[in-house]
């Protein structure tokens, strides 16, 4: 059985724990984050992380918003999916099934790296009807691309060895192992930032499900259905992103030409963790865009 973070005890100092709440939906318990008021933004994490990426971030943004932060399953304290509810329809209907329970619709939605494509399918399917979907890095092109099936393939067979994800998480359960895998994305954090990533990867649960998710990513669905978004949709950049290259944003763009891109510069895949009070700038202005047309 896959070792799974404990809340009373990695979780005694966590990030804006006082936010922090347990809720039952779809058949999980799910840890969520709910601070602040005024129009409701969801924000989905990436894989591999959990609700402490947006640390510095949800401080920022609770004073203009009512700010909504899951754990997505198997991730962080949020209990996991049978392997084939991994993919991202199963991921998109888990997150919809919270927001039912919790009643919420959100009015914005920011999503990081997968985070960002869950939350397309879920517009795209109805499940959520957003003025508008900001992506930050989002992983939104096959891995590998033309060798996509390839890297599914092998990468379900990978996690299919029970042994994978004990052993990905002995390795990078060092600290050192775990900030030389965030700088490979491009991004340099606070010492703070790579301890938690670090306290994470040491349990077997929180890897299985993002291994898992990675084995049954499939976004030609996703790329193939993204002309008839409805909401306007913005492509936040790190130009020094190296898990995903910023070239990608204008393949995007070509599908979605209202597509609308902002680089960063100097920033990397975890640009939101870099410089939160730039994301937050990015978002705020996003709010009170659609303020000044309402009036208008």
């Amino acid at each position: 059985m896959p070792e799974r973070p404990l809340w009373d005890r990695e979780g005694r100092d966590w990030p804006n724990r006082d936010a922090s709440r347990f809720v039952e939906a779809g058949g999980l318990r799910w840890h969520i984050q709910v601070a602040g008021q005024g129009p409701v933004l969801l924000l989905l994490h990436g894989t591999a992380a959990s609700t402490h990426s947006w640390r510095d971030l949800l401080p920022l943004l609770a004073p203009r918003f009512r700010v909504i932060a899951p754990d997505l399953p198997g991730h962080g304290f949020t209990a996991g999916l049978p392997p084939a509810r991994l993919s991202l329809p199963g991921m998109a209907g888990a997150v919809a099934s919270l927001l039912d329970v919790l009643g919420e619709k959100p009015d914005l939605v920011a999503g990081h790296s997968a985070g960002a494509a869950i939350l397309l399918r879920m517009a795209l399917d109805g499940r959520i009807a957003p003025r508008e979907v900001v992506s930050f890095n989002g992983a939104l092109l096959p891995l590998g691309e033309r060798n996509a099936a390839f890297f599914t393939k092998a990468a379900r067979m990978l996690v299919g060895l029970p042994f994978v994800p004990s052993l990905f998480a002995w390795r990078a359960s060092d600290r050192a192992v775990a900030e030389r895998l965030l700088q490979d994305t491009g991004s340099r954090i606070e010492q703070r930032g790579v301890d938690l990533y670090a306290r994470l990867f040491r349990h077997s649960g929180h890897v299985a499900a993002a291994l898992g998710m990675m084995a049954n990513w499939d976004l030609v669905p996703l790329l193939r259905d993204l002309p008839r978004l409805k909401p306007a949709l913005t492509l936040v950049v790190g130009a020094k992103d190296r898990a995903v290259p910023p070239a990608q944003a204008e393949r995007i763009r070509a599908r979605l030409p209202s597509a609308r891109i902002v680089t960063l510069p100097g920033l990397g895949h975890l640009a939101h963790e870099e410089n939160p009070a730039e994301a937050a700038a990015l978002l705020l202005a996003r709010a009170e865009g659609a303020r000044a047309v309402c009036q208008f």
